[in-house]
């Protein structure tokens, strides 16, 4: 039964889909374009291959294609997702307009000729595709009742034709910044992001530990090894006394993807780096990868806890990892630990937030949702995540959600800027 639901599903979001680059096709190709020209069926073309390519680039890893092929199809195929949600959305903002555009056209205009714009011609004998509709025989004389506008001049458009070329390349220039900006985020780097958080339990000696997290790196066949090293180098500037890596650092396996997380090997703080998969560790590999960040430097804590000098810190792995028997274990991770001090938890999903506050945890740091990564995306986030971004309390326990490093998919963000946050811990007793 949980078969037939994903199929259905997926069959649903193609056809759904495929609507939509129709609909793309007949608003920005048909209504603006001449039938049998160059430019309509370069444009027809596109509508083709841009899909494909998209599907191309999030099947590829999974099909086991080879790298090259993988990085290949990745950016045309994932930068078309990203313009494809803001190309949609800025058309439906602009369908309203250009119907009462033409409908105001054709209440304007006069039954017989009359003076027109420049380079426009009146449309309301225009056919869909823009050419202008032929002369009769035998033309009514001007004014006559049932005159018609005159044809066309060539080199003209009609008023219908005008108005989708205005309209779609409004649009298509809105959702080209729009893409363009939160690319530019990404690709620029994250930004440091500063939060303090009290804590009933830490003493005094610890006020001010500064926890230098990072999340959603998504190393893959887009993000390489040139945004590792800008991470790397935005975390040693803050000067952290401890670096948290909480999941989904990697999409692809470490033959793949090895060199591009080595800068990971220059990570410095005062007390070291420490790990813990994320759900997309598992779709690449977890162990192999757990394996590769302890030769980086890093510390894994797989379901399990350090003593440090004022407080605990102990790391769970992903709740993906349930499926291969390596799950969450907060018994193991929590269970005997000294409930008089105070603990930190790194866990990936803020949904385990309720087992943290079970085991008497009095700070979580999560990453996973991307703040929603492109909005409105957020609001999707909001649905399955307890907190998408930011502090939160749960009972005694607080739930910090990092934005992310990096991206998934689309190397974009929008209304959901990347960031690496250092955790400033507080004492009550200071």
């Amino acid at each position: 039964m949980t078969v037939f639901v994903v199929i259905v599903a997926v069959v649903a979001v193609l056809a759904l889909l495929g609507m939509v680059h129709r609909w793309l096709w007949v608003r920005l190709v048909r209504d603006t374009t001449r039938a049998g020209g160059p430019a309509r069926r370069a444009g027809t073309v596109l509508a083709f291959a841009l899909p494909l390519l998209s599907l191309a680039a999030l099947l590829a890893g999974r099909a086991g294609a080879p790298f090259w092929l993988q990085r290949l199809v990745a950016w045309p195929g994932f930068m078309w997702l990203a313009v494809l949600l803001y190309l949609t959305l800025a058309m439906l903002v602009a369908e309203p307009v250009r119907r009462l555009w033409l409908r105001r056209i054709a209440r304007t205009t006069p039954a017989g000729p009359g003076p027109e714009p420049a380079g426009v011609t009146a449309g309301s004998a225009a056919r869909p595709d823009g050419a202008a509709a032929p002369a009769t025989a035998d033309p009514v004389p001007a004014g006559a009742p049932g005159a018609q506008p005159p044809a066309a001049e060539p080199g003209r458009v009609s008023r219908r034709v005008f108005v989708a070329r205005v309209v779609g390349g409004a649009a298509v220039g809105a959702a080209g910044l729009t893409v363009g900006a939160g690319t530019y985020g990404v690709l620029r780097g994250p930004r440091v992001k500063r939060v303090q958080v009290p804590l009933a339990r830490l003493p005094r000696a610890a006020h001010g530990f500064r926890i230098a997290v990072v999340s959603d790196v998504h190393l893959g066949p887009v993000l390489g090894r040139a945004h590792t090293q800008r991470i790397v180098d935005t975390v040693n500037r803050t000067q952290p006394d401890l670096i948290a890596v909480v999941g989904d650092l990697v999409d692809g396996n470490v033959h793949d993807l090895g060199p591009a997380a080595e800068p990971l090997r220059q990570l410095r703080s005062r007390l070291g780096s420490f790990f813990v998969t994320g759900n997309h560790e598992y779709f690449s590999g977890a162990q192999q990868w757990v394996d590769h960040v302890r030769e980086l430097g890093l510390t894994p804590l797989e379901n399990a806890r350090r003593e440090l000098p004022h407080f605990d810190l102990a790391g769970v792995n992903d709740v993906q990892g349930e499926q291969e028997g390596k799950g969450p274990d907060f018994q193991a991770a929590l269970g005997d630990r000294d409930r008089s001090r105070a603990s930190v938890l790194l866990a990936h999903q803020p949904i385990v937030i309720h087992d943290a506050v079970r085991h008497g945890v009095d700070l979580q740091l999560s990453g996973h949702t991307h703040g929603g990564q492109l909005w409105p995306g957020n609001y999707l986030a909001e649905l399955a995540n307890p907190t998408v971004a930011g502090l939160e309390r749960y009972g005694d326990t607080q739930l910090y959600v990092s934005r992310g490093a990096g991206a998934w998919g689309p190397p974009v963000r929008v209304g959901a800027p990347s960031d690496i946050t250092v955790v400033e811990l507080a004492s009550y007793h200071t």
